[in-house]
């Protein structure tokens, strides 16, 4: 959702600039470093894309404090639920296709904690209703495509709160990445991940191809003089190729996940990987 980021929020992340919230021109940098994807979620799965990560917020004294965001550096403008319908009507229109949604970080929560998650919950349920996927269980085992299209199902949602109980809602998703601006350095770091891994899985996981701002004051380097927008293009041609060759040595990469999904080829390159045996999915 970092295509819809309101100018007019407080800086989410990083903490660095948080300070700095007031200040337009700051917040307008913010804004263009964390816009990691530039096209509307509707076009993000008309292009193919099949996982979503959503990180959830609340806007700091909104008037409407009942309304959850979506955030990545700013919140974004749109609320949570309106997307969500968004997201339903096209899975209405599209039966057999099987989305994923990952619901993450929850900031601003710290206040009636169970009840906001209550909410958001409720809000999810009644939104998608007897699409949703039940999490794996002794009782449900994990579906096939065949068992969610002969049901009707074909949302899943992964909730990473640890308090969640919910039989409609699975656990967190990992989100293996290599938090670095480096792509050698993340290739490396996720080529460890794969190989610890292993093919024998029997949840999801996503292998991240993005990059990702340092934490410390080299933030500032990237948030003021090198346009990390600039610096991501950059490398997702050379890491679809990682990509190609990783997956010839080790096929089970299950979900992956890129910046700026609908350019450079992202979505045919992991589908053409697939071949006739599904492995993974784009996201």
């Amino acid at each position: 959702m970092s295509y819809d980021l309101d100018i007019n929020s407080a800086i989410i992340e990083p903490d660095r600039l948080k300070s700095f919230s007031p200040i337009l021109y700051i917040r307008e940098i913010v804004r263009t470093a964390a816009t990691t994807q530039d096209v509307t979620i509707t076009q993000q799965l008309d292009a193919g894309v099949r996982y979503f990560d959503l990180r959830i917020a609340r806007k700091t004294n909104d008037p409407e404090p009942n309304k959850f965001y979506f955030y990545h550096g700013l919140c974004t403008r749109t609320d949570v639920e309106t997307v969500l319908r968004d997201i339903n009507d096209w899975a209405e229109k599209h039966p057999k296709e099987i989305l994923i949604l990952a619901l993450s970080h929850f900031k601003d929560f710290d206040n009636n904690i169970e009840e906001l998650h209550q909410k958001l919950i409720e809000s999810i349920k009644t939104v998608f209703g007897a699409k949703l996927c039940n999490k794996v269980s002794t009782q449900d085992p994990f579906p096939t495509l065949k068992s969610c299209w002969e049901k009707g199902k074909n949302v899943i949602v992964s909730y990473d709160y640890s308090a969640n109980q919910e039989p409609e809602l699975w656990p967190r998703i990992t989100y293996y990445y290599g938090n670095s601006m480096d792509p050698a350095t993340v290739e490396s770091k996720l080529e460890s991940d794969l190989h610890m891994r292993g093919p024998n899985a029997q949840d999801f996981f996503a292998c991240g191809l993005n990059l990702t701002l340092p934490e410390d004051f080299w933030v500032f380097r990237y948030i003021f003089f090198d346009n990390p927008t600039n610096v991501l293009q950059r490398s997702l041609p050379r890491m679809l190729q990682w990509l190609k060759q990783q997956y010839s040595q080790t096929p089970y990469m299950n979900i992956v996940a890129s910046d700026f999904v609908t350019r450079d080829d992202f979505v045919s390159t992991v589908v053409q990987l697939n071949g006739p045996t599904p492995k993974c999915v784009e996201a």
